[in-house]
């Protein structure tokens, strides 16, 4: 893959065509030029999260993409259901650029002495639009890298770290004391872990194999549950009531599991409190956030908790708005102090834009594995 000579670079680019289909094709964009208070940033890795493909893949199955043309000029098209074409109406005909975050090195800066500075920096970065060679974004949007990292170690900065410190913040915020999450075995579960376990937080690991369970094991995890099994209910509820936790990140969204936490909260609160019974439950507040969606089924509920509870959506950038300017540079900066420890991330491959178009290749990265996460390196050749 090469850099154009013309003043332009590759950018990755999904298209909802009104024939019904997703369309997913390598573009070539000017190379931008940093404003004052800009840098232009040469991309060397950008990870691939599960909000990345999204947008990206939206609701397709990947088995009926087809190819046509190869490498720079490869075009993937794959139908979608007309469900998801009333869903993804808004994106009709439009060409979206993709990647929340990534990470490279400062190549060209705007005037001012904060752009100036990072010249020849690696910095991590947020503000979409990260599967290009190039992007330019502003200073205050950019995370100088220690001088010892990689693109790399700083390619998945913001998304996992910040949702994982923002859901410890969000605890001590609402006045819980313990958490629990699912999916737990994953880059972030891990991320949330290694929180936990240092700042003295209990928090229970729903995961969902053997497998997920020894990954937490071995980095010390305390309280892991496993759904599969036979007894998941009971194990759930003496971790709750260990705990205390009556706060839940849900990573799977539809199914029966948030409200199996919300019914295993109640029973846990009533065997900690020892109060009476009451028709109308405990009058401990509990609460489930779905901050994902593996299962993109219905969420089901079986009220059995009583009627103080909650159940809500949680997204990162409205939670770090709701922290303000402030608050999100102090979680930054321990993602910063922190990069080669807590925050460390593990890719089971690094790509170029072009073999991202490859139909196995996209399997294999939508396949969204715990413990598999993709690197894409957009200036890979």
């Amino acid at each position: 893959m090469t850099i154009g000579n013309d003043g332009t670079g590759l950018q990755l680019r999904s298209l909802v065509k009104d024939t019904g289909e997703i369309e997913i094709s390598l573009a070539r964009v000017p190379i931008p030029q940093p404003a004052d208070d800009e840098i232009l940033v040469r991309i060397e890795a950008t990870p691939i999260n599960p909000s990345d493909l999204g947008l990206l893949l939206g609701p397709i199955d990947v088995s009926t993409a087809k190819v046509s043309g190869s490498g720079d000029d490869a075009v993937v098209t794959a139908p979608l259901s007309a469900p998801a074409m009333r869903a993804l109406a808004a994106r009709v005909g439009e060409s979206l650029p993709v990647g929340n975050e990534g990470a490279g090195t400062v190549v060209e800066a705007g005037s001012s002495p904060e752009a100036q500075a990072l010249v020849g920096k690696k910095v991590a970065i947020l503000g979409g639009a990260m599967y290009a060679q190039y992007r330019a974004v502003k200073v205050r949007d950019a995370l100088p890298l220690p001088a010892d990292a990689t693109a790399a170690d700083g390619a998945s900065c913001f998304v996992n770290p910040l949702t994982a410190l923002g859901m410890v913040e969000t605890m001590r915020l609402e006045g819980h004391t313990a958490l629990v999450h699912t999916a737990a075995a994953s880059n972030l579960g891990q991320m949330l872990n290694k929180i936990c376990l240092k700042d003295g937080v209990d928090l229970v690991n729903i995961v969902r194999s053997p497998a997920q369970a020894q990954i937490l094991k071995d980095i010390g995890a305390k309280h892991i549950v496993d759904s599969s099994a036979p007894t998941f209910i009971d194990d759930l509820i003496a971790a709750l009531t260990e705990t205390g936790a009556t706060l839940a990140f849900d990573a799977i969204g539809g199914g029966k599991l948030a409200g199996q936490i919300l019914s295993a909260m109640e029973v846990a609160a009533n065997k900690r409190s020892g109060a009476a019974y009451s028709r109308y439950g405990s009058t401990t507040y509990k609460q489930v956030y779905i901050y994902g969606g593996l299962d993109t089924g219905p969420t089901e509920l079986n009220r059995a908790f009583g009627m103080s509870w909650g159940l809500g959506g949680w997204l990162l950038t409205p939670f770090l708005g709701k922290i303000g300017a402030q608050g999100a540079q102090r979680l930054r900066q321990r993602v910063a102090d922190e990069l080669k420890t807590t925050f460390a991330s593990h890719y089971t491959a690094e790509i170029s834009l072009a073999e991202a178009l490859k139909p196995e290749v996209m399997a294999a990265y939508n396949r969204k594995t715990t413990g598999e996460k993709y690197l894409i390196n957009p200036n890979k050749a």
